[in-house]
C-alpha cells in the first residue's frame, strides 16, 4: 500500500514555525523586551522546556530565523531567460531584494549584526551573497562584460555590487521610508555598470 501523502505540515512543523514567527516579533521590539528562550517560548504559546526539543538556545532560534528569511533572497538563473531584457531582470532582482529586506527588516539587520558572533548565521549570510553573486555575474555576461578573472570581470563586480546592495539596503532600512529611496539607486548604479551605462529609466 502506497504512503498516505502528507500535504499539511505536522504539529511539529507548526510549532517550529510559531517559534520562529515568535523571535521575529520579539527582534522588533527587542530594545524595549531583551528576547530569552523563556519570551520566545512564551510568544510561541509553549513551555520553556518545550523549546528545547527544537532548539538548543537562542542562538539556534536565531539562525533558523535567519535561514528561513535568506531562503526568500536565494535567486534562480534569470540570465537563463533569454527573452527578458537585462536591464529588466537587474531592476527586478534588487526590488526583490528590497521587499525581502521591507518585509522582514529586523530578521535581516540581525543576520548581519549577529554573524560575526554566531558562525552558523554568519554562513548563512556569505552563503546568500554567494548565490546573488554567481547569478548576477551570469547577467553580467549576458550583457556583454567579461566573463574573466581580475578586477574588472563580471564576477568581481557582480560581488562588489551585491555587498553594496546589502550594506546600503541594512542602512536604510532603519530610516522611515529609506528603502524606497535606495531600492531605485541601487537599480541605477546596477544598469550603468552595464555595457553603455545607461540609467535603467531610459
Amino acid at each position: 500500500m502506497a504512503a498516505k501523502r502528507r500535504d499539511a505540515p505536522s504539529k511539529g512543523d507548526q510549532r517550529v514555525q510559531a517559534i520562529l514567527d515568535a523571535a521575529e516579533v520579539l527582534l522588533e521590539r527587542e530594545r524595549a523586551e531583551p528576547m530569552t528562550v523563556e519570551s520566545i517560548a512564551k510568544g510561541a504559546g509553549i513551555l520553556r522546556g518545550s523549546l528545547y526539543f527544537y532548539f538548543g538556545s537562542k542562538q539556534e532560534v536565531l539562525a533558523a530565523l535567519v535561514a528561513r528569511t535568506v531562503a526568500q533572497l536565494h535567486m534562480e538563473d534569470p540570465a537563463a531567460d533569454l527573452d527578458a531584457p537585462v536591464r529588466d531582470i537587474v531592476r527586478q532582482a534588487v526590488r526583490n531584494t528590497a521587499r525581502t529586506w521591507r518585509e522582514h527588516a529586523t530578521v535581516m539587520r540581525a543576520a548581519v549584526e549577529f554573524g560575526p558572533e554566531v558562525p552558523e548565521i554568519g554562513q548563512l549570510w556569505r552563503d546568500t551573497i554567494a548565490n546573488n553573486t554567481k547569478v548576477m555575474a551570469r547577467v553580467l555576461v549576458r550583457a556583454g562584460l567579461p566573463d574573466e578573472d581580475g578586477p574588472t570581470g563580471a564576477a568581481a563586480l557582480a560581488q562588489a555590487l551585491c555587498w553594496m546592495t546589502e550594506r546600503n539596503f541594512y542602512h536604510a532600512s532603519t530610516q522611515p521610508g529609506g528603502l524606497d529611496h535606495m531600492t531605485e539607486t541601487m537599480v541605477e548604479i546596477w544598469c550603468r555598470v552595464l555595457p553603455g551605462g545607461n540609467p535603467c529609466s531610459s
